[in-house]
């Protein structure tokens, strides 16, 4: 009988820590759940970039609305291509820590030397966003609670 006394509250402990082992592990998948989706996002956002800018005809136009990362009125080819990734990224993102903030670099290949973009000649959209982790930052530690996301895209004029 004094056995069973003893082991009386053995399940509740049993329960609380097998528990949050479990609940760490569930918040661990969405997280990088979330990150691998905002990669892909990225990746696609590089992608409509430089399907723009291989695309865009020079010109200015206005476009509607505007946000801190997105121009009201783009002048320049990069311009155009920078608001393309931004729209999308906008749009798609999932930045649980707060508003999307990236960097985004635009190169350009002259293949013949001709000092213009044109066919065969290849542009290069680069796209990097530090991806913050909201619900197990301290659990990543060895990151500092910071993923850096990158997609590189490059397509040939035609």
């Amino acid at each position: 009988m004094k056995s069973l006394h003893r082991q009386k509250g053995a399940e509740l402990v049993e329960f609380a820590i097998s528990s949050s082992l479990l609940f760490i592990l569930l918040f661990g998948i969405i997280e990088f759940s979330v990150a691998l989706f905002d990669k892909s996002t990225l990746t696609n956002a590089s992608r409509e970039g430089a399907r723009h800018g291989i695309l865009f005809r020079p010109g200015e136009r206005a476009l509607a609305g505007g946000s801190a990362q997105c121009p009201e009125t783009v002048s320049s080819e990069n311009d155009a291509i920078r608001d393309a990734v931004c729209r999308y990224a906008e749009d798609y993102l999932i930045s649980l820590g707060g508003a999307a903030v990236m960097s985004i670099d635009i190169a350009r290949s002259d293949r013949n030397t001709n000092t213009y973009f044109d066919a065969g000649d290849e542009l290069t959209v680069t796209v990097n966003y530090p991806y913050q982790f909201l619900l197990l930052p301290e659990f990543v530690g060895t990151l500092g609670g910071i993923l850096n996301l990158s997609s590189t895209i490059v397509m040939r004029a035609e």
